[in-house]
């Protein structure tokens, strides 16, 4: 299978103020882009791999039995090209809000507020760089936690929702090292909720 980065559904400025045209290009158009190259030249080496989607591809991740720097490569780089592909659709400069997972979070978060606290909260205490995710467990029940590096919700069995990138990559021409200050922007330009 040949991927492709996704087309954005809004131009590299859309997302202005809050994040900034630059950021924007050079995250989707390099960063993303260079997950999805370095993914597609570890799945052009094994036949085995070449029906699956990226999606299939992390969530069997432990049943794949390749050259072990090359499982390391599929597992970071595969997980690097589908979390952008999530992060990106979850953003818009327009909102296009999900009744259902609201009502869904009032139920299990207590409130949409006490969500986005305790979200933000991950999201600003994460160490180093990786994902703050808000998953489907195989239950039906929604879950929020972070995840280390370009790690996949998939590969628990989590059904992704919202993904939230806080990899320096992802704010720092605007924020510089204020990453809460990112955060809170962030959550303007998400289109769920």
């Amino acid at each position: 299978m040949k991927f492709e980065l996704p087309k954005l559904e809004y131009s590299y400025d859309a997302l202005e103020p809050h994040i900034d045209a630059e950021t924007v290009e050079i995250h989707y158009a390099k960063h993303h882009q260079i997950y999805l190259n370095n993914f597609q030249a570890v799945v052009d080496k094994y036949p085995e791999l070449a029906d699956m989607t990226a999606e299939e591809i992390l969530t069997n991740l432990e049943q794949i039995n390749i050259d072990d720097a090359d499982w390391i490569k599929l597992k970071n780089m595969g997980g690097g090209f589908v979390n952008h592909n999530i992060y990106w659709s979850n953003l818009g400069p327009n909102k296009e809000i999900d009744e259902n997972l609201v009502q869904k979070i009032n139920t299990e978060f207590g409130s949409l507020e006490k969500f986005k606290e305790q979200f933000t909260s991950l999201a600003t205490t994460l160490f180093g760089s990786g994902w703050v995710w808000l998953v489907e467990e195989p239950n039906g029940k929604l879950n929020i936690y972070q995840l280390p590096n370009q790690d996949s919700p998939l590969t628990l069995g989590h059904k992704p929702i919202l993904a939230l990138d806080v990899w320096e990559h992802a704010y720092y021409i605007k924020y510089q090292n204020k990453r809460a200050d990112y955060i809170n922007a962030w959550w303007n330009t998400v289109t769920l909720i």
